[in-house]
């Protein structure tokens, strides 16, 4: 298998625990160190896996349905270090209300003994 079709199905594993709003699954794909950064659309930088976990958490929690479409703009992959851009398409129902949303989103992932990790996203509103 290549590098590019690991990381490929690593960003997946990532829309995959989103989609389904499973934090275990979202635990396995990012890096659980201090060294791990999430932007969510309009919010500030989050740092490090317990704070990201949090906000993810509460994500979850707090939206009743979500239905993700990403279409892949871009996939560099490096000896260790990967990125992918996405436009992600977002359906959610969160407070009894339907709320759609566009975003550019770029993932970023580390290689760490034979995994790619997710060691980034950073997703901003599309208007």
């Amino acid at each position: 298998m290549t590098d590019k079709t690991e990381v490929t199905q690593a960003n997946e594993a990532f829309y995959r625990a989103f989609e389904k709003r499973d934090i275990n699954a979202m635990g396995l794909v990012w890096f659980q160190g201090a060294n791990s950064y999430c932007v969510h659309p309009g919010n500030n930088i989050i740092m490090g896996w317990e704070s990201i976990r949090k906000s993810w958490d509460s994500i979850f929690k707090n939206t009743s349905y979500l239905e993700i479409d990403q279409e892949i703009l871009s996939i560099e992959v490096g000896e260790s270090l990967a990125y992918i851009i996405v436009l992600e398409n977002v359906m959610q129902i969160a407070g009894g209300k339907n709320l759609k949303a566009q975003s550019l989103a770029t993932n970023v992932f580390q290689k760490m003994a034979q995994k790619w990790y997710m060691v980034n996203h950073h997703a901003s509103p599309l208007l």
